[in-house]
């Protein structure tokens, strides 16, 4: 029996999507004249903030989308301000390192009419050891250290709505809950597809606990639950389906492939770069956020739209 040819896609929107990739090469789309550089007053005792976040996360922002080191992003800030004709003060590098330890990003997002359906997946990132050509050439030489980011993407707009940054040791599963708690509340959950490494009642529990209809396909060991709750009914359902009409049938009857989105996402999140260049875990955590925050900005500016043809 011959293989099916496999299938073919075009994009629809390759004028707009063409306008979109060169706005995202111009330098002052980054900087915005009525951003609040100085911090305000907040009556707190000490010595108060001289810039505000949104100040030091526009000059982290420039070190992470053009990788320099912070002494040469103040420089390239400078220049900015400059060419802005704005006389705004620049940090310095000892303030943008000390203030990126606390600092809480602040990461742009859409949100369209309807359900919130989200894509679940982590990925692992290097933040010490030897280069993948080095490695291959000489061997494993001293400690490798790996971070592993958790994503949940909306399907609609492609926006990551939350990340969790953990060690390498922790599991996919238990991060689900945390994902699902940085969406609003007041926000409709539709669905969340996963892949099998979330088939947990942890992960079920926190999905039936926002109303939400879990796509994750169950273990090829994976046996019927106790009914005892509503998690564990709706788990039991899809294995029954699943057994009924097999794995590949009920991919397709989901959706579940569209989950081949987040995994393409965090392959644009590793174009910033392979590696973290921070070593302290606060200032991975907001490397990271940053990263994210110019992903869903990317995003804003324009996407390809692409439609199956046969």
């Amino acid at each position: 029996m011959s293989k099916p040819s496999p299938a073919r896609y075009r994009t629809t929107n390759w004028s707009s999507y063409t306008a979109s990739l060169r706005k995202r090469g111009s330098l002052l789309i980054w900087l915005d004249k009525d951003l609040s550089w100085l911090a305000p007053f907040d009556g707190k005792p000490g010595r108060p903030a001289v810039f505000s976040d949104a100040a030091i996360q526009f000059c982290l922002t420039i070190k992470v989308l053009f990788k320099l080191p912070l002494r040469q992003t103040t420089g390239m800030v400078a220049s900015l301000l400059k060419m802005a004709d704005l006389d705004w003060t620049v940090p310095d590098y000892t303030t943008l390192c000390r203030r990126q330890k606390t600092l809480a990003v602040q990461i742009p997002y859409r949100r369209v009419d309807g359900p919130l359906n989200l894509l679940v997946d982590s990925t692992g990132i290097k933040f010490v050891g030897d280069g993948e050509w080095q490695a291959r050439k000489h061997g494993v030489q001293g400690r490798r250290q790996w971070r592993k980011v958790h994503l949940a993407m909306d399907t609609a707009t492609s926006d990551i709505r939350a990340v969790e940054f953990t060690p390498s040791s922790d599991g996919d599963s238990p991060v689900l809950p945390e994902l699902l708690g940085q969406i609003p509340e007041d926000e409709e959950v539709g669905t969340v597809t996963a892949d099998g490494a979330y088939d947990t009642r942890r992960c079920h529990n926190a999905i039936i606990d926002r109303q939400a209809i879990a796509i994750i396909p169950i273990r090829k060991n994976g046996r019927p639950w106790k009914e005892d709750c509503p998690a564990a009914t709706a788990r039991n359902e899809t294995l029954r389906a699943t057994r009924h009409y097999g794995r590949a049938f009920w991919k397709r009857w989901t959706g579940y492939h569209v989950r081949s989105r987040i995994e393409a996402k965090m392959r644009c999140l590793k174009a910033f770069g392979e590696r973290i260049n921070a070593k302290d875990p606060d200032r991975q955590t907001a490397e990271i956020q940053i990263r994210i925050a110019l992903m869903n900005r990317f995003s804003a500016i324009g996407t390809a739209e692409i439609v199956r043809v046969d």
